[in-house]
C-alpha cells in the first residue's frame, strides 16, 4: 500500500511538470494515462523500436538452448515428418539428451492471420503421454500457437519484447506437458494439476527473459548481428518493477474481493456485494472506487470465467514461478553446473510429475521446503534485492 502511494504521487508531479489541471486530483481514469507517459519518460521504452533485435529464429534458438541447459534436452525441427494444418506451421521434436531419445514433439503456430486465426497465444494439448493398447508408449504432442507478424519480403518475423515474454510462457506450458513421466493421460503433463499451480512452469520461464545471458544471447539485430545495448538491457529491467505496488495492490483487492464474496457474504449480511467490496476497498485501492463504480457487474473472471473463489491464483502462481526461479539465483545464475543440477531438479519435479501428486507436494520436492513470497516482493521492486 505505501508503495502505491508513492506511485501515485509520482504521477501527479508527472502531470503537474505537464500542465495538466488533474495533477492536484487524480481520478481513477487518469491513472493509466499519466501511468504510461511517466513510463516512457522514465525508461524510453518503444517496443516496436526493439523488434530488430528479436527475429523469431533467433528467439527460438535461444529458448532452445535455455531448456537444453536446464532441463537436458534437445529440440530438433522436423518439418515435413508430420501433417500441418497451414504453410506456417512448424513441427519439432524433443529428444532427451542423456539417452538420446526422442520424448515428446510440438507443433509451432507463430504468425497471425486475421479473419482465419483467433488472437492472443496459448498452448494445448494433441496427444497425452500414455501406453496404448498394444502396449507401446505414446509420446506427448503439443500445440504452441502465437499471433506474431509474418515475415514480409527479405524481413524476417520480428518480435517485441512482450512477444518474447509470451512464447516462453506458453513454452514453459508446453514442457510441463511434453516432459511429463506419468503414464495415465488423466494425470500426465498439465492434466489434473490443481488450478492455482497450472501457471507455475509458464510463469517460471518468463524470468529467463530478464536473465542476462539468455537475453543478450539471443538478442542480436537481425541484419547487423549486433547485440541488444546493455543500456536497452537495463532499460528492460528498471521497468520490470514500474508501478509494482499499485499493480501488486490491484490483485490483492480483486482477490480478496472474490474469496470474501464467496466465503462470508450471505444476503442476510446486511451488506448488498458492491458494499462488501467497497469496504476492502478501503485497505486495497489508493483511489477509492467513485460512487458509479459497477466493477462487480464486469468481474467476469468469478462470475463467468470459471475463477470463482481462484482469482487468488494469479497471484499464487507468482508467488511459486518467483520463488522456483529464486533457486537458481541463490545457487548463482553464473554457476553453470549449480543451474544445470538446480534444472535438472526443476523437471523431475514440477514438468515430470504433472497431476500425480499434490502441487504442494511436488512444489516442496523441488525447492524442499514449503512457498515464501519473498523472491517476488523483490521481483516487483517493494523491498531492496
Amino acid at each position: 500500500y505505501p508503495a502505491a502511494e508513492r506511485e501515485l504521487q509520482a504521477l501527479a508531479v508527472c502531470a503537474g511538470r505537464q500542465g495538466a489541471p488533474e495533477a492536484g486530483d487524480l481520478k481513477p481514469w487518469d491513472v493509466s494515462f499519466w501511468a504510461e507517459v511517466l513510463r516512457c519518460e522514465s525508461f524510453d521504452l518503444r517496443g516496436e523500436a526493439r523488434r530488430p533485435w528479436f527475429p523469431l529464429l533467433r528467439v527460438l534458438d535461444g529458448l532452445f538452448d535455455l531448456c537444453g541447459r536446464l532441463f537436458g534436452i534437445r529440440i530438433e525441427a522436423a518439418d515435413g515428418e508430420a501433417p500441418v494444418w497451414h504453410g506456417d506451421v512448424r513441427f519439432f521434436r524433443v529428444f532427451d539428451v542423456s539417452s538420446g531419445k526422442p520424448i515428446a514433439s510440438f507443433y509451432l503456430d507463430p504468425y497471425s492471420r486475421p479473419g482465419s486465426k483467433r488472437g492472443g497465444a496459448w498452448m494445448d494439448t494433441c496427444l497425452d503421454r500414455h501406453t496404448d493398447a498394444a502396449g507401446r508408449p505414446v509420446l506427448p504432442v503439443a500445440y504452441l500457437i502465437c499471433n506474431q507478424s509474418p515475415p514480409v519480403g527479405d524481413i524476417p518475423s520480428l518480435m517485441t519484447f512482450e512477444e518474447v515474454e509470451t512464447l516462453f510462457h506458453e513454452f514453459g506450458h508446453g514442457l510441463q506437458h511434453m516432459l511429463t513421466t506419468v503414464e495415465r493421460p488423466q494425470a500426465a503433463g498439465i492434466n489434473h494439476v490443481e488450478w492455482d499451480a497450472v501457471e507455475l512452469p509458464s510463469q517460471f520461464m518468463e524470468n529467463w527473459c530478464y536473465d542476462r545471458a539468455t537475453l543478450l544471447g539471443m538478442a542480436r539485430h537481425w541484419q547487423t548481428g549486433e547485440p541488444l545495448p546493455e543500456a536497452e538491457f537495463a532499460k528492460l529491467l528498471a521497468a520490470r518493477t514500474f508501478m509494482g505496488g499499485s499493480a501488486t495492490l490491484r490483485q490483492v483487492h480483486f482477490a480478496l474481493v472474490d474469496l470474501r464474496l464467496h466465503s462470508s457474504w450471505t444476503p442476510a449480511s446486511g451488506l448488498s456485494p458492491e458494499d462488501l467490496r467497497r469496504q476492502i476497498a478501503a485497505t486495497t485501492t489508493v483511489l477509492p472506487p467513485i460512487p458509479e463504480d459497477a466493477f462487480l457487474c464486469a468481474f467476469s473472471h468469478i462470475f463467468a470465467g470459471g475463477y470463482s473463489a481462484g482469482y487468488y491464483s494469479y497471484k499464487w502462481a507468482e508467488v511459486l514461478s518467483a520463488d522456483a526461479f529464486s533457486a537458481f539465483e541463490e545457487v548463482g545464475l553464473e554457476d553453470e553446473t549449480a543451474v544445470q543440477s538446480t534444472g535438472r531438479r526443476f523437471r523431475d519435479t514440477v514438468l515430470s510429475l504433472g497431476g500425480s501428486r499434490s502441487p504442494a507436494e511436488v512444489f516442496e520436492a523441488f525447492r524442499g521446503r514449503a512457498p515464501s513470497p519473498e523472491a517476488l516482493i523483490r521481483h516487483s521492486g517493494l523491498v531492496a534485492a
